[in-house]
């Protein structure tokens, strides 16, 4: 489903990241696993991996680039998808949502949150994960209908 999604006011255009969007792409990833909203940073070769994934088909992970009326990017979110029991069909969890630092409190995460919805109509699920002292991120989660859930997650991760 590689297709732009414009809102009705013409403000946001989520405009699929492709093959052109390597270096952008790489940019932007780098600079969110340098923010705060990351508990740690990753390897390089794992961004490429995930750019290389969204290029080779949009099954399992999607990205799309912010882009206002002018064509400027306000920065990007990552999906990844899945098929969960739970809420009973397609599941996609919002890996990465990174709003370039000039462009953030200005409602860009609402309208992206929104325009998802309207993009995976038949998606059951989306859900995100929140350092919590990410206040702001989280009451803006919190007014658009997400709820914490009461799971302790753990991972076990490949070894290198």
């Amino acid at each position: 489903m590689r297709e732009c999604m414009e809102t009705v006011n013409n403000t946001l255009i989520l405009r699929p990241v492709g093959p052109e969007d390597r270096r952008l792409y790489l940019e932007m990833a780098q600079a969110f696993y340098r923010s705060p909203a990351v508990l740690h940073p990753i390897p390089l070769s794992y961004m490429e991996s995930t750019y290389e994934e969204m290029i080779r088909s949009d099954v399992y992970a999607a990205g799309y680039f912010m882009m206002n009326q002018h064509q400027e990017c306000m920065g990007y979110v990552l999906l990844s998808k899945t098929f969960s029991q739970e809420p009973g069909g397609q599941s996609i969890w919002v890996e990465e949502l990174y709003v370039l630092p000039r462009y953030q409190g200005q409602g860009v995460g609402t309208q992206v949150l929104k325009k998802l919805q309207e993009l995976y109509p038949h998606c059951r699920r989306f859900r995100l994960e929140v350092e919590p002292d990410n206040t702001r991120a989280i009451a803006l989660y919190q007014r658009l209908g997400f709820e914490e859930l009461p799971y302790y997650q753990m991972i076990l991760d490949a070894k290198e």
